[in-house]
């Protein structure tokens, strides 16, 4: 008979750390039906609970709160790093008692390929998604696959026969097109409803992407004269192909197998890549922030779009201004002196705490100064007197924590988020050898102070939580919950925030509208300030007009907080942030959201943005000289009387 082993954390369930260290899992889509499905076949767990003291029987106790009786033998759990094959050795050899005597009659079920790779050199077979459970122990591989939806058929329909069949939907490109994982029989499943689908090989150890380009593409003139739709289609195939060909030139080496072309991508073009290779380490020449997206598996990702419940929740009487006592709040608690205390502290300036000696060289992901940033937001929430939730995934074999700080409303019917990211990279950096010779970055030891990108947006999430508790203490009464997040691996593909997002509509949130501010210091000398609010979703549906609305309360607040900025609105499939920074995630679950940040993208007619042009190096400090805290607390100050407006202070 075979076992089977599961990953917890985004396979099972997505966990949240609570303030007293209690850990909370809750069961993602589909998972429980799988589970019960197979009630006869013996269960174990092969999962890293962290190494803090009491972690295993924290998440053992979770475990079977979350999944009762579905889990009864002990023998076949198994605690510990998954960053070689030993833990996997040991499970297969704790298998023998439950009636598996190979390693592959061992089924590791898991979402991080890396981990897959680990549990098949231990001899296991492996399944990217608990759907796939019993096709894995029939031996039927699942692939990457792409769903085309005729005229006629919507993004319910496919949804309602997916989450009957062995179909795991990835990305949605567009009312046409989504990218899944699926076996044979799901594909079959699919056509039978009238779908067309295009299978583009095994999922096995690999993950989905997708990496976007920028540049100006240079179409034949052959297609001069054809149809707009005909000329789109060749200008999607060559995009795909020049970024594919370019990623795959980068990588060559270093991944084996070499990653594969999904197929083309709002953008740019899908890949999946084996474990461990590094595709967000890719940089095509001149790229903006956010070119490459990590995918993630999620059976609720066709769920109808729009996660708050009526539609127009976002709208308000009036103009939707901010209110004198609002206003008179927010430019007494988010000045430049308070920003640049926050900025100074994480990114190396002063000391991270008070009266300590430790200064943050690095908040890359890979950086031991990244947890204990975490560490420091966190208790600066807690202080403030917010319920505080740290939300964990793994990267690259890291454990990550998103910061997610709340204040809740009896009775509110949504919550408004204000957001940023507080990882930092320098990879765009010039670096040296000992003999003087040029060398890669190294996330792990290179300083990344990270100043703007996003220490600016970062510490303007603090300050918003400041203005928002003299605003309590002054008797204001939001008649929505508030809720600042702080998210992790942004510079990553985005991942802390796909995580994120995955969880929130798993947990079923009501969110009205989310304000993510990233990168909002960078301003070059002399320069008319300038402010761009990003509300453009290549995602169909009512998120659309949801997050125009929500990036027009932005826009008409600016000129109350300074009339002599100059606000770039800029929305619709075109906006150069379409999927570029964190609020694509929400975006992407049908949430209305909006990114503001400084002038970092080109302008329509293109003109360069005037942000800084220290974008992802060493020298993105605050003596940066293009670094403006005074231009910082102007968007900061607009994002947070417009959020707390929405929340109905």
């Amino acid at each position: 008979m075979p076992v089977l082993f599961f990953d917890i954390g985004a396979t099972l369930a997505d966990g949240r750390l609570e303030a007293d260290g209690s850990l909370t899992l809750l069961p993602r889509p589909r998972v429980v039906a799988v589970l019960d499905s197979l009630r006869e076949v013996p269960k174990g767990i092969i999962s890293n609970p962290g190494t803090s003291e009491g972690a295993a029987a924290s998440a053992a106790a979770a475990l079977h709160e979350a999944f009762p009786g579905r889990f009864p033998d002990d023998g076949l759990v198994h605690w510990g790093p998954k960053n070689s094959r030993r833990l996997f050795d040991e499970a297969v050899a704790s298998a023998a008692g439950a009636g598996a005597v190979e390693a592959d009659e061992c089924v590791f079920v898991g979402e991080d390929s890396q981990e897959r790779a680990f549990a098949r050199e231990a001899g296991m077979r492996t399944a990217a998604h608990p759907v796939f459970t019993l096709a894995v122990m029939e031996n039927r591989p699942a692939f990457w696959t792409r769903i085309e939806l005729p005229e006629g058929q919507e993004l319910p329909g496919l949804e309602a026969v997916a989450n009957e069949a062995e179909v795991v939907p990835v990305h949605v490109a567009s009312e046409r097109l989504v990218l899944a994982m699926a076996t044979t029989r799901g594909v079959q499943t699919l056509e039978r409803a009238g779908f067309t689908v295009d299978m583009r090989g095994h999922v096995e150890d690999t993950a989905a992407f997708l990496v976007r380009d920028n540049r100006p593409l240079q179409v034949a003139d052959t297609f001069a004269d054809t149809p707009s739709a005909t000329r789109h289609a060749a200008e999607t195939s060559l995009r795909a192909t020049a970024v594919f060909g370019f990623v795959a030139d980068e990588l060559a080496g270093a991944a084996t197998p070499p990653v594969a072309s999904l197929g083309p991508a709002p953008g740019g073009v899908y890949l999946a890549a084996p474990a461990g290779t590094p595709v967000e380490d890719v940089h095509l020449p001149g790229a903006k922030p956010g070119h490459t997206e990590r995918l993630l598996p999620d059976p609720a990702l066709l769920a109808p779009r729009g996660g708050v419940r009526p539609a127009g929740l976002t709208a308000m009487a009036g103009d939707g201004l901010p209110s004198t006592r609002t206003i008179a709040a927010v430019r007494a608690a988010v000045t430049p002196d308070v920003l640049r205390g926050h900025v100074a502290r994480i990114s190396g300036i002063e000391p991270l705490v008070a009266g300590r000696p430790l200064k943050v060289r690095s908040r890359d992901a890979s950086a031991e100064d990244n947890g204990r940033v975490v560490e420091a937001l966190a208790r600066r929430f807690q202080d403030l007197g917010l319920t505080v939730r740290l939300h964990p995934f793994r990267w690259r074999g890291h454990q990550l924590f998103n910061v997610e700080a709340e204040h809740r409303v009896t009775g509110a019917d949504s919550t408004v988020l204000i957001t940023a990211h507080l990882d930092s990279t320098a990879a765009n950096g010039e670096f040296f050898d000992a003999d003087g010779e040029p060398r890669l970055y190294d996330p792990a030891v290179d300083p990344a102070p990270g100043a703007d990108d996003d220490g600016s947006g970062t510490a303007g999430v603090m300050a918003a939580a400041e203005c928002l508790k003299a605003l309590l203490e002054d008797g204001g009464a939001p008649t929505r919950n508030v809720r600042f997040v702080l998210f992790n691996a942004e510079e990553q593909a985005l991942v802390g925030s796909k995580f994120y997002a995955r969880a929130a509509a798993a947990a079923g949130d009501r969110i009205a509208g989310v304000f993510q501010m990233d990168m909002i210091a960078g301003r070059q000398q002399g320069s008319t300030p300038t402010v761009e609010i990003h509300s453009g979703s290549s995602v169909p549906g009512p998120v659309v007009s949801a997050s125009d609305a929500l990036g027009g309360r932005v826009a008409r607040t600016i000129p109350v907080i300074d009339p002599e900025v100059t606000v770039q609105q800029v929305t619709g499939a075109d906006d150069p942030a379409v999927g570029r920074s964190d609020h694509a995630s929400f975006h992407e679950r049908g949430w209305a959201a909006v990114a503001v940040s400084e002038d970092l993208f080109s302008t329509p007619d293109g003109a360069p943005g005037n942000g800084t042009r220290q974008y992802h190096t060493p020298g993105d400090t605050l003596h940066d000289q293009e670094n403006s805290t005074d231009f910082a607390a102007t968007v900061a100050r607009s994002v947070t009387a417009t959020a707390l407006t929405l929340a109905g202070l």
